[in-house]
């Protein structure tokens, strides 16, 4: 008997995605607040969340850590994933989106797209993520929604789908008129209940206005609702919701809501919102994964072969937690899974409902779940999970390569052996901290996205019992790259010394990737004519070249930006193999490395500086010094809103001098912008 599918359409996986300090895990503790989970709304400022459960993030008062929760709305079951917004932790926003089927982007009123919020947009369109947004802080002095609506248009290049206007501006914003349903919802108390009316008459010609402006918008993107727009000259509730529902998912329209989370207002017609326009796990296409190089496909059908993508590890002291998404059949507790990237089979132990840090147990669960599975002793961040006799292997989420390292070692020499085991936990945890040993000092050095990213794992290492670590000084990963190439090199691996023999012989030419010193990347292509080397030897010698790129001729770096053109070579009948040619490969790219003109690249950051007016010589004159280049600049609110690219070495303790300058009232964000050109000389290692 198969399972009822309308009980996956009553589910909803969504994530909430923004800037740091938009209001991000405020909407969540509302949510759970609105829908009966919590009984008592949680404050990120006085550290009483649900999500935000770690000691770190309690005292910063930042999210850092992805965190799950489940609740429930309107007959829907809702699975919530509160992301991090500083740029530092995106590779957790990644493997969250991964998993994710729907998102609800959340905007400052004041200051509307900032840039995290632009790269965590850009993140969900490379899953296709499909997404409501939520203009958070309404009552804020200065807040304005329909600027924050355009620079979501001028910025993100959505079509923004404004179903609400609000009523009262600033401190008195007490509630919106719904443009779909053309009613007033107003909050009067502070329960988060709104108390439903006509649309007022002081804001009724604008509000028709405003319903004019979505209909046309709607029209022009939908045909059926162009179809009965042009025969009625207006548009029916249902038409409106199917069609913002269908644009919401093709991602051809981006409905807007607006509210305050802080002061519960606006929580409800969200929910509403996410039942009405996010996708089930029934509504988004079929998960895609390969099985001996042949592609396949799995539904969301509880009934068919379990397969799941594991996309979050908590091994922490109560035991190691592995956090999966559930693409198709059932899983119950006890059953064992495969594991095709390892080739191991594990035995589920127990399945947990995700609650922060809280679980509930459940016998089972089934497709479109997120759940947590205790027991799985290999399973890794980004494995899948299958039915050992259907099995299938799923693409996990990209991990960004480390930008920042320090030095770490134990304090007292008996602790290394602690120190090692805290390392490997961490890596376990957060596959975009990487650890590895200095082949000059033998020192251990850990790698990370950011400076903030290497002191909370540092600090995590304390707060779970781990030995105390002195840190080295923070320093940049560099880069190598190629400005001047090569052409015609000729290498041959020869190599005969008793019983079958290596030969390999190959030409390159060596060149830049693009015009421009940064690019970063590396493309291998083959022109050779006549078979002169087969097919499955030029596969082995681009594997050779991809093999040379982990050290540098300059200092042992990795390269980019370059492209490998194999234009000749040639085969013996008897000692030519795959392992000659990539040796050749290998060999052969490291001497034409060594003729060819290589620069080295340094990361650089795009930074959004917001300092008053008066504080703006000051700053600027300091980004010129940490040889940073000014990109834009711009009022707002009172403020300057500064813009500029600045090497990532150089705002190593920039936060500290930044408020020295500014009286403790300057503030600024950074993001991942890339490598320049770096000057020369340059410490190397």
């Amino acid at each position: 008997m198969r399972t009822n599918l309308s009980n996956l359409a009553a589910v909803r996986n969504l994530g909430i995605l923004a800037h740091v300090d938009a209001g991000k895990t405020t909407v969540t503790e509302r949510f759970l607040y609105a829908t009966g989970t919590t009984h008592k709304r949680g404050e990120v400022h006085d550290g009483t969340t649900v999500t935000d459960f770690d000691p770190q993030e309690r005292d910063r008062g930042i999210t850092i850590f992805a965190a799950a929760v489940s609740c429930g709305w309107d007959g829907h079951r809702i699975n919530l994933i509160d992301t991090p917004g500083h740029v530092d932790f995106a590779d957790e926003v990644e493997r969250s989106l991964r998993v994710l089927d729907g998102a609800i982007a959340v905007f400052d009123a004041v200051a509307g797209v900032e840039p995290q919020s632009e790269s965590v947009w850009r993140q969900a369109d490379r899953h296709g993520v499909p997404r409501i947004a939520f203009v958070n802080k309404l009552d804020r002095a200065g807040a304005d929604l329909d600027r924050a609506v355009d620079s979501i248009r001028e910025r993100l290049h959505p079509a923004p789908l404004v179903v609400q206007l609000p009523i009262g501006a600033e401190d008195g914003f007490t509630g919106v008129v719904d443009l779909v349903r053309m009613r007033s919802l107003v909050w009067d108390g502070g329960d988060g209940t709104a108390v439903e009316g006509p649309v007022p008459e002081e804001l009724a010609v604008e509000a028709r206005r405003r319903r004019r402006v979505l209909e046309e918008a709607v029209a022009e993107l939908h045909p059926a609702a162009l179809e009965e727009f042009c025969a009625r000259s207006v548009l029916s509730e249902p038409t409106l919701v199917a069609a913002l529902r269908d644009l919401t998912r093709t991602g051809d329209g981006v409905v807007v809501l607006c509210g305050s989370a802080y002061r519960n207002r606006g929580i409800e017609p969200l929910l509403d919102a996410v039942v009405a326009y996010l996708p089930s796990p029934l509504d988004v296409p079929a998960v895609r994964g390969v099985h001996e190089d042949t592609e396949q496909r799995r539904a969301a059908d509880p009934e068919a072969p379990f397969a799941a993508l594991a996309f979050k590890v908590n091994a922490g002291s109560t035991g190691r937690l592995t956090c999966v998404r559930v693409y198709s059949g059932t899983i119950e507790k006890g059953d064992t899974v495969w594991d095709p990237g390892t080739g191991r089979t594990e035995r589920v132990a127990r399945i947990l409902r995700l609650m922060a840090d809280r679980h509930v147990q459940l016998d089972r669960a089934v497709a479109g779940d997120i759940v947590a599975l205790a027991g799985l002793k290999s399973a890794r961040a980004g494995s899948t999970l299958c039915d050992a006799g259907a099995p299938l292997l799923l693409e996990p989420a990209v991990v960004a390569e480390p930008v920042v390292s320090v030095a770490v070692e134990a304090r007292r020499g008996t602790d290394t052996g602690r120190l090692v085991n805290a390392l490997a936990r961490l890596a376990e945890e957060d596959p975009s901290l990487v650890v590895r040993t200095d082949d000059e000092t033998g020192q251990t050095v850990l790698s990370g996205m950011g400076e903030l990213h290497l002191e909370v794992a540092v600090e995590k290492i304390r707060r779970d019992g781990g030995p105390e670590v002195v840190v080295g000084r923070p320093r940049v990963a560099h880069r190598e790259t190629v400005v001047g190439g090569v052409r015609g090199l000729v290498y041959r691996h020869v190599k005969q010394d008793g019983g079958a023999g290596q030969f390999a012989h190959v030409v390159f030419d060596v060149e830049p990737l693009g015009a421009e010193v940064g690019v970063t990347g590396f493309e291998f292509r083959s022109v050779v004519v006549g078979g002169r080397v087969p097919q499955e030897y030029v596969r082995a010698v681009e594997a050779g070249c991809r093999d040379a790129l982990a050290e540098g001729p300059l200092g042992g770096h990795p390269v980019t930006g370059l492209r490998v053109t194999l234009t000749d070579g040639s085969t013996h009948v008897k000692d030519s193999s795959d392992m000659a040619f990539r040796t050749a490969g290998r060999l052969g790219l490291r001497e034409a490395l060594r003729v060819c003109a290589v620069a080295l690249l340094e990361p650089v950051a795009e930074v959004t500086v917001t300092v008053p007016e008066d504080a703006v010589g000051g700053v600027l004159g300091d980004l010129a010094a940490r040889r940073g280049r000014v990109t834009g600049s711009e009022s707002r609110g009172g403020s300057a809103v500064l813009t500029a690219t600045v090497p990532l070495a150089e705002l190593f303790g920039y936060a500290t001098r930044l408020r020295s300058r500014t009286q403790g009232r300057g503030t600024f964000t950074a993001r991942p912008a890339g490598y320049a050109a770096a000057p020369q000389p340059v410490p190397v290692r």
